[in-house]
């Protein structure tokens, strides 16, 4: 069992200078399963090298792919082809990460293999049955706890079936589990999106020589169909993965509350789908400026300039949830500091996340002095563009309600411990050193 480490946040003086977060999550999961579903060498630059993403690493080189390391976020994937995966020794160990669970679900569930999935006890812990019945329909084969859980026993299909699939809840993850498994299918499989969620899968497979189309759901008005046909030789290609927007909403929150901060984040992806943070902050009233906006592998990105400032309430939709479903503990620390109530709504996502991440929050918040409600599936702030600060952040394994109470305690009045800065390397390797190399003050 990992040992504990306690972190605290205090206050100093203004945040100033120029960094880079590590690379994109969503990316370089998805860089790593695409390019060991690929026939070839496919090189990857500023790869994440968090625990999630290096647990996906040893998952493809299980299943039979080659992946490199060759310096600092330089990796090489030698693929084995579509269905191609050949069936594992040991059980595949995803730490913490729903993410490449899901997504390593769908790639296996075309081959005709036997594979286990399990992870650590938070992921454990975390629903798999909604991923695994689309699979079950296209005739992959599940064994696994109650409710779908891990570990999940899964043989793949040994002849796929295309299927029309509508998910339940919008969900990036669901929609690319049943894409990657699709590869494998003869015909067209077709994922129908009432509400679009990040793109990232569609457009790496586009990429990489698949046909998808992605079309306007006349159905529904915000929606998506993704119809991707199957069976496809994925070529190779070189993949730049751009800074994470989920990892930048910790330093540049910190700059928005911290007085006198004025700070600049170098290449943060602008997908339109994933800077729903940033649309947010700017109705807050926040200063945060694009600089040199341009594309650097297949995404937009851009640098930001983001300067401390006054902060307003706002009314959240839901609707602009799958566009920052990540971010909305450190949204909530900004609108602890704003003047005003802030409403988020449509939140039951966040109930299946790393922790009941809904809860964790507003307790969170509640044991520094902020007024904090959850009403049906709403998080209610109620700003006073002030924290007291003083308490200990249970983190229940969360890495992002970890760094999200480490940015409060920076503007609080009082110091903020968090119990536990261990599963921060899960998705933000080296945080606190760059937090400290703006002039933070963690010990």
């Amino acid at each position: 069992m990992t040992e504990r480490a306690p972190l605290s946040a205090r206050r100093a003086g203004p945040l100033k200078g120029r960094v880079r977060v590590p690379g994109d999550k969503s990316i370089s999961h998805r860089a790593l399963i695409l390019g060991a579903l690929a026939v070839g060498k496919c090189n990857i630059s500023g790869l994440l090298e968090g625990d999630d993403v290096l647990n996906t690493a040893k998952a493809v080189v299980a299943l039979g792919a080659a992946a490199n390391r060759h310096g600092d976020g330089e990796w090489e994937v030698r693929g084995v082809g579509v269905g191609g995966f050949a069936e594992p020794a040991r059980s595949l160990d995803f730490g913490n990460s729903g993410t490449g669970c899901r997504l390593m679900l769908g790639a296996v569930a075309g081959c005709p293999i036997t594979a286990i999935f399990d992870g650590d006890a938070s992921l454990r812990r975390r629903p798999m049955r909604r991923v695994l019945e689309p699979l079950q329909r296209i005739g992959a084969r599940a064994n696994s706890a109650e409710d779908g859980r891990l570990p999940v026993t899964l043989t793949g299909a040994d002849d796929p079936i295309p299927i029309v699939f509508e998910p339940p809840v919008p969900s990036a993850q669901l929609k690319s589990a049943v894409l990657l498994a699709g590869l494998s299918a003869p015909g067209q499989t077709v994922v129908i999106e009432r509400e679009a969620t990040r793109d990232h899968t569609e457009k790496m497979l586009a990429y990489f020589g698949a046909a998808v189309r992605v079309e306007p759901n006349g159905d529904f008005g915000r929606g998506r169909r993704v119809t991707l046909d199957g069976q496809p030789e994925l070529v190779p290609q070189a993949i730049v993965v751009p800074a994470d927007p989920s990892s930048a909403a910790f330093p540049l929150v910190a700059a928005i509350i911290t007085a006198g901060s004025d700070i600049m984040l170098d290449g943060v992806m602008m997908n339109p789908l994933r800077i729903g943070l940033l649309t947010t902050l700017g109705e807050m009233g926040a200063s945060i400026e694009r600089i040199d906006t341009r594309t650097e592998g297949g995404e937009e990105v851009a640098d930001l300039r983001v300067r401390s400032g006054v902060l307003r309430g706002v009314d959240v939709p839901a609707s602009r949830a799958p566009a920052m479903i990540d971010e909305y503990p450190i949204l909530a620390v900004a609108a602890a500091f704003a003047e005003g109530e802030t409403r988020m709504r449509g939140l039951k996502e966040l109930r299946v996340k790393e922790s009941d991440r809904l809860a964790a929050t507003a307790a969170m918040l509640r044991i520094n002095g902020v007024e904090v409600e959850i009403e049906g599936d709403d998080l209610i702030v109620r700003g006073r563009g002030r924290a007291r600060g003083g308490g200990e952040v249970k983190t229940h394994m969360d890495h992002r309600v970890a760094m999200s109470g480490l940015v409060m305690g920076l503007a609080s009045e009082r110091p903020i411990q968090i119990d536990d800065a261990a599963f921060i390397a899960t998705s933000f390797p080296g945080f606190a050193d760059l937090i400290r190399s703006l002039g933070a003050d963690l010990s």
